[in-house]
């Protein structure tokens, strides 16, 4: 590692100081509500981009690569991405959460009071059941698309894999976009259920969640795809261990150290078996060794790679900048291709131009690759407005999930913030709806949930003591009735206590 750090250009240190100097700022932004969320984007790119040069072989494999000028320019691309985010995200923040001003952010006062409080707890059973009512609706869909592989559908682990919602990367069908959706609710739903197992006070819901949990996260646990692995079990998990467990924080470390050493041995053990076996028939096979997992190197932690790649290109004549084409096709990805069969597609221009083309199959291509968040915004945008709209959009994520710590109170609003932020990570790869699908159907759902609990006419308990005012003219202390003209000089004198 220090004999690649004496060879980084200039521009990595500026990129380092930047981070440290937006850490800085965010510690002192937590009790505002923004300081999280900055957090998790500048831990995000620091991870896909200054991790990627220290965990690969930048000094034999980059420098061979590359020409020096591009990779220098990478690193001036990310330095632009991190300083417009620092400025934006301040700015935003202020016209988006203005109205939340000189309050303290409700997650902080969750982490110090606890989570016994009688209103959070009744929200957090409320979202319990109408998470459960969707899990009912998933239920009735697995039955109708794995039939006689059901039972591995919930115990995957017992001796075999049901096998994906969809069996095409690009679903045609109505059915098959219907399938589609339904795993990410499920990924929606399995989350909720971890973190209603790990805060609720009550015996018979927190039960109730972790039947839930055994039953939706093996399904994904025993899968290939490791995001998804992130999204269904660290929020409940550290939700558990930073909110429930009450003790220090230093106290907690060892703990969180804990599940991230089982979550990278897990991941290495994926890694090492996900091109030739199916997980499950891995690990019947060969067992899980936990020392040997954690050993593995992983792949694709190198966006900072994808990024010189793509500055490359863009000084071909052969590629050209989509002016925000990719963009848009990120976000009408929720039309169905049997409604929209031309909808443009998201990454196979950038697959082919990596040498991925050829594929006989019907997406062209042998497989996808990720632009990286600040690549993404070059592909769309050009090297000096790309990184700059790139970080845009990370600002207002960040005040998005901002605004939903100002308002955990409500129902479901805390464990979506949770969702966020791990999903912060997931969107460095790309910022793609196809990372936002659990995000935006609970989002949609607990909207529904606040709103509808706003309007449910109160209805005044059976046996309530309390006497309706009768109606007539009020009378002050002395007997006299009050004047009911508007703006009468008559005071009515308040009751003395002694």
């Amino acid at each position: 590692m220090w004999q690649t750090l004496s060879v980084l250009p200039f521009p990595f240190w500026v990129v380092l100081l930047l981070v440290l100097g937006g850490c800085i700022w965010a510690v002192g932004q937590v009790r505002q509500g923004i300081g999280l969320p900055v957090l998790a984007v500048l831990v995000t790119i620091t991870v896909w981009y200054v991790g990627d040069v220290l965990y690969n072989d930048y000094l034999e494999t980059y420098m061979d690569a590359f020409p020096p000028e591009i990779l220098t320019s990478a690193w001036w691309q990310v330095a632009l991405f991190v300083a417009a985010f620092l400025v934006f995200t301040p700015q935003f923040h202020k016209r988006i959460n203005g109205r939340y001003r000189g309050q303290v952010s409700r997650i902080v006062r969750i982490y110090k009071q606890g989570v016994a409080d009688a209103h959070f707890q009744k929200m957090l059973t409320i979202l319990f059941r109408s998470a459960f009512v969707v899990w009912i609706g998933l239920l009735v869909a697995a039955i109708f698309r794995f039939q006689g592989d059901l039972f591995y559908y919930f115990f995957p682990y017992l001796g075999g894999y049901a096998g994906p919602w969809t069996k095409n990367g690009v679903a045609q069908g109505g059915m098959d976009s219907l399938f589609v959706m339904a795993s990410y609710l499920q990924l929606m739903v399995g989350a909720i259920f971890g973190v209603v197992a790990a805060l609720s006070t009550n015996p018979k819901v927190r039960g109730l969640a972790l039947l839930g949990v055994f039953l939706t996260w093996p399904y994904f646990i025993f899968d290939r795809t490791r995001k998804f692995i992130l999204l269904i079990v660290l929020p409940g998990t550290v939700s558990w261990i930073v909110l429930r467990v009450r003790t220090q924080m230093i106290f907690k470390l060892p703990l969180l150290l804990v599940v991230y050493l089982l979550i990278n041995s897990w991941f290495g053990f994926i890694v090492s078996h996900r091109s030739e076996f199916v997980i499950t028939d891995a690990l019947a096979e060969e067992g899980f060794d936990l020392t040997k997992g954690g050993k593995e190197k992983h792949q694709g932690l190198n966006m900072f790679e994808e990024l010189s790649w793509i500055i490359l290109f863009t000084g071909d004549k052969d590629w050209t900048v989509a002016w925000g084409q990719n963009y848009i096709a990120n976000l009408v990805n929720p039309i169905p291709r049997f409604l929209w069969p031309g909808k443009p597609t998201i990454g196979l221009d950038y697959a082919d131009a990596r040498g991925l083309g050829g594929s006989e199959g019907g997406s062209g291509v042998y497989g996808t690759l990720s632009n990286g968040v600040i690549g993404q915004g070059i592909v769309n945008f050009g090297l000096y407005l790309g990184p700059a709209i790139a970080a845009m959009l990370a600002s207002l994520w960040a005040c998005w999930l901002a605004r939903l710590d100002f308002n955990a109170h409500k129902i479901g609003y805390f464990p979506l913030y949770g969702l966020g932020l791990i999903m912060t990570f997931n969107l460095g790869r790309d910022i793609t709806i196809l990372e936002l699908y659990p995000f935006l159907f609970g989002y949609v759902i607990c909207k529904w949930l606040n709103r509808h609990s706003a309007q449910r006419p109160k209805v005044r308990r059976s046996g309530d003591s309390r006497k309706r005012r009768p109606s007539g003219p009020r009378r002050n202390p002395q007997g006299n009735p009050a004047s009911e003209a508007a703006g009468a000089e008559t005071p009515v004198s308040p009751p003395s206590y002694p």
